[in-house]
């Protein structure tokens, strides 16, 4: 009875962890292409801002504005990297990992 109920207990953790690391790769693979997906986004919108920028300045200070933009952007990104990226994901893996 005991060697049974040790067995069915041994089968139900190897499950629960392959439902863990089938959800965290599903998940994964949806972020993946959400952020392609975003970043061709944002690459076209930027040269469309370029263009229109080129209208009223040269085109090469058009682009280096967007740059210093994208720049400030990732300056903030790494100041607030713990609160905006760490601590998050740090949630979501104990939540998935830990759940019962």
């Amino acid at each position: 009875m005991v060697t049974r109920y040790l067995g069915l207990q041994k089968e139900y953790y190897k499950l629960d962890i392959i439902v863990k690391v089938v959800t965290l790769l599903k998940i994964s693979a949806i972020l993946l292409v959400a952020m392609l997906i975003g970043l061709l986004v944002v690459v076209f919108l930027s040269f469309a801002l370029a263009y229109a920028l080129s209208t009223i300045m040269p085109p090469a200070w058009a682009f280096c504005i967007l740059a210093l933009f994208y720049f400030i952007v990732f300056l903030i990104f790494i100041a607030f990297r713990k609160s905006l990226l760490e601590k998050p994901l740090v949630r979501f893996l104990t939540s998935l990992l830990l759940e019962k």
